[in-house]
């Protein structure tokens, strides 16, 4: 245990330095889904047979996951860079979770689904993640109530009984990409249909139907808002499958290119899930092509390569806002920010799911953009204004830090990021890979 601790805070030491103003060129590939790397690790609990996954992210948020699985007894193997094969134990031992792990991922609340197959009672402690305001686990709860499950919330843990499931015809309380998920894994060993109505069609939530599918379950509905997941008694098989790539990072790679008007492909990017915001750039005067369209090694994931071309970008009249899928993913809403800056005009963003998220936007004035905090949901952005280099420490969420770390590429002159350990989190050897499409980033230990 103590190894572990030093080494995650060894990794929140980490800093870089940006030489900034650099031109981007060539060729960046999508890499392999963060979210959809987290779901599969946690719905691989249900199959009592080996399971490869192929395309798992390397990254802090998996490193976490895989040590909380470890430590209540799964074996987890690194095959190669991006493949895991997983052993489930005979008997999980819930007692010796990793409570150091489970704290820094919120993504611990995905193994209720899961888990409550295993063992009838047992507890989870509070996680950490990004620190965006009030996240409470209500569409979690109320969903998985439907199915049997009692859940007791402390001061520290959630408390999870779950002695007698049953199917169910389930509304959910919000569109939440994890709590359909925990859904999803909990229905599926649970004889007979569930009905899962308000579900999410996202991406990591597609990528868990897929996956079930892989497992021997019928989902009907895949990619609406109404799921219905045939559950049966038992799994018991070898199964293979490959994670599909993530339209986070492509939208982040947009961004980058936008924010630095640059000439970039991005390769494999998820484009059923990018649509509306490449719409959103077109409207904002954005020259792109897309040049290929394939599937993703799942067979089921369209993918796209994007070339992006320099442009003069004008604001949008409109606000842009995220919605649950098709609408902006919520996720891909920040990387919009930067973008705002190079735009002539005046843009309003609207943040509304996370009530700081927007709060931590107005970091990038120490960078010379022009942001206005309206409230905790709302900025306006005046476009135009020039970056320039600064020493911002990375506030507490994934995406926010990300688009500081993005303006400073745009910003000429040496920017220092303190503190990247949320970087990490999401984003897979991210300095050298920007560094090899023109950006001058070190490392600072």
């Amino acid at each position: 245990m103590k190894n572990k601790k030093t080494k995650i805070e060894l990794a929140s030491s980490i800093d870089f330095m940006v030489n900034g103003g650099k031109k981007l060129h060539g060729s960046i590939k999508t890499n392999f889904s963060k979210n959809g790397s987290v779901g599969l690790l946690c719905a691989s609990l249900l199959n009592k047979g080996v399971t490869t996954l192929h395309g798992i992210a390397r990254i802090e948020e998996v490193n976490r996951v895989i040590e909380i699985l470890e430590s209540i007894g799964v074996k987890i193997k690194w095959q190669d860079k991006n493949t895991v094969i997983i052993s489930p134990p005979k008997e999980f031992k819930l007692q010796n979770l990793n409570i150091e792990s489970a704290v820094k991922t919120r993504s611990v609340v995905m193994l209720i689904g899961p888990l409550i197959h295993h063992t009838t009672s047992f507890s989870l402690p509070h996680a950490q993640g990004c620190t965006l305001g009030k996240r409470t686990i209500a569409a979690h709860t109320y969903a998985l109530e439907e199915l049997g499950v009692k859940i007791k919330t402390t001061a520290e843990n959630y408390e999870i009984n779950a002695k007698k499931l049953k199917p169910a015809e389930i509304v959910m309380y919000e569109s939440g990409d994890t709590a359909c998920e925990n859904i999803l894994t909990a229905s599926a060993l649970i004889e007979g249909p569930t009905i899962i109505s308000f579900a999410s069609a996202n991406y990591m939530v597609q990528e868990v139907c897929f996956f079930l599918e892989a497992l021997g379950i019928k989902i009907d509905g895949i990619g609406t808002s109404t799921l219905t997941v045939h559950g049966v008694k038992e799994i018991n098989k070898s199964v293979e499958y490959w994670n599909s790539e993530d339209p986070i990072e492509s939208m982040m790679f947009i961004s980058t290119c936008i924010v630095t008007d640059s000439k970039l492909t991005i390769t494999r990017c998820p484009i059923d899930f990018l649509s509306l915001e490449l719409e959103k750039l077109k409207r904002m005067n954005l020259k792109f092509k897309i040049l290929k369209r394939y599937f993703s090694y799942n067979g089921r994931t369209k993918l796209a390569d994007i070339e992006i071309l320099p442009s003069k970008l004008k604001a949008l009249e409109d606000k842009i806002h995220s919605n649950p899928y098709p609408g902006i993913n919520i996720d891909n809403l920040p990387f919009f920010v930067p973008i705002a800056i190079r735009a002539k005009g005046q843009t309003m963003i609207h943040d509304w799911v996370y009530e700081n998220r927007a709060i931590y936007f107005t970091e990038l004035n120490r960078l010379g953009a022009n942001i206005t905090l309206a409230d905790p949901h709302r900025v306006y952005i005046q476009g135009g204004t020039p970056l320039k280099p600064a020493q911002v420490v990375c506030p507490p969420a994934l995406r926010p830090s990300m688009v500081i770390f993005i303006s400073m590429l745009a910003a000429p002159g040496t920017s220092i990021l303190r503190n990247v350990y949320m970087i990490n989190r999401g984003y897979e050897e991210i300095t050298e890979r920007l560094n090899g499409i023109g950006a001058d980033i070190k490392i600072l230990k």
